[in-house]
């Protein structure tokens, strides 16, 4: 009898010790911006050490491809060349102001932190990041709200030229055709070239000219800029 007492009590300490995952999650995202959208989503389960971006850090080409022009594609590689877990442009496209992505379900395995970026359109170089979040082990569900970054990358000239390419300076475009044109262009006097809080759009209301392109009554915004909600199965 007491040899079967301590097998068992080993038994348990055994199952105590080891790790713990979380194996499915749930992710929804919420654009919380007045007129803003955001291009391609990348939602990420990935390893403690990995990280799509990080505050204070330079950011990488992959980076600066998804903050300056919307392209996840590098980003996605990177994390699923790494063993992590991709959902890729789960709306398929644009997520509008006030849209939703919902029910995109992660098999996370043995991955066990989460990531989500997406550009913010139409800006110079700022997204939306939640980087290396630790998913819960228990069950349940969790909403965090997201805040915008800047890239670093490139000023905040707030002029709309079509561009987009990594290095080439302008926006690509105002999605919802409200953006103005031909203006003079925001001095950006800002020296952080590392990944850090956007200070936000400072916009006009001069549709032919002024100084930016941005419409101030449909492109200012403040954080943060979306919710993403993450159920725990």
């Amino acid at each position: 009898m007491k040899r079967t007492l301590v097998t068992a009590s080993l038994m348990a300490a055994g199952l105590f010790s080891l790790p713990t995952f979380a194996a499915n999650i749930e992710v929804s995202v919420t654009n919380l911006t007045h007129g803003n959208h955001f291009t391609p989503i990348l939602i990420a389960a990935h390893d403690a050490d990995s990280h799509l971006f990080q505050v204070g850090t330079e950011a990488s080409a992959a980076l600066q491809k998804m903050a300056e022009g919307g392209d996840i594609a590098d980003l996605n590689t990177a994390v699923t060349g790494n063993a992590g877990v991709t959902s890729a442009n789960p709306a398929m496209g644009l997520l509008a102001a006030g849209a939703s992505v919902s029910d995109v379900m992660l098999d996370t395995g043995d991955n066990t932190h989460l990531s989500v970026v997406a550009m913010v359109l139409p800006t110079n170089d700022a997204f939306m990041g939640l980087d290396g979040w630790k998913i819960p082990t228990e069950a349940g569900t969790y909403t965090l709200y997201v805040n915008a970054y800047d890239a670093g990358t490139e000023a905040n000239d707030e002029i709309i030229n079509g561009g987009g390419m990594s290095g080439v300076p302008g926006i690509p475009a105002a999605p919802g055709g409200d953006g103005g044109m031909n203006a003079a262009g925001v001095m950006d006097n800002s020296e952080n070239s590392n990944i850090h809080t956007h200070p936000g759009v400072l916009g006009d209301m001069d549709p032919a000219g002024g100084m930016s392109d941005l419409d101030s009554r449909v492109h200012r915004w403040l954080n943060p800029v979306a919710k993403v909600v993450v159920t725990v199965k």
